[in-house]
């Protein structure tokens, strides 16, 4: 069975098993609403979300788990932000400073819209409200002087099913 076969089925059994023992999500779900752990985005060992672009629907739970070393953030970019939680700023600790364990952070979507962020520590905004790589003031650069793209990503949220 190739190896990212095996990943996915294990990302499977986990979600599964997460929605199994109802994980609370950051945001309180109104009396009587659905609240559902619908996908998560991940930082693997490197500065990214992966997948870059998700679509859920009203009502499901995104959770952001930093498989890195690093610290990462979730930044709103509150500019294009239309699907709520604006202004939010949270730190999403690698494993060095949380004990070896990854980070782990949940958001709960209650409306349709997009949700636009990025990571402070590897992106800013610039004049156009647009996610950009930091540059020589606190990038990352490589070998080439290349300081990459911005660590960054997009919710779209649907309405509910």
């Amino acid at each position: 069975m190739p190896s990212m076969h095996r990943r996915k089925i294990g990302l499977g059994i986990l979600c599964v098993s997460l929605v199994g023992f109802g994980i609370p999500s950051a945001a309180p779900s109104p009396a009587g609403a659905k609240s559902r752990l619908h996908q998560m985005v991940t930082v693997p060992e490197e500065d990214r979300f992966t997948p870059f672009a998700l679509t859920i629907h009203a009502g499901d739970v995104v959770e952001w788990v930093n498989m890195d070393t690093d610290d990462h953030t979730i930044v709103s970019d509150d500019f294009f932000n239309t699907a709520g939680h604006r202004g939010l700023d949270q730190l999403l600790p690698g494993t060095d400073s949380n004990g070896g364990q990854p980070g782990r952070f949940q958001l709960r979507f209650s409306r349709p819209g997009t949700f636009v962020y990025f990571c402070r520590f590897h992106a800013h905004l610039d004049n156009d409200h647009q996610p950009v790589a930091p540059g020589p003031e606190g990038g990352i650069q490589d070998a080439n002087g290349n300081f990459g793209t911005p660590m960054m990503g997009i919710i779209t949220v649907n309405e509910e099913d």
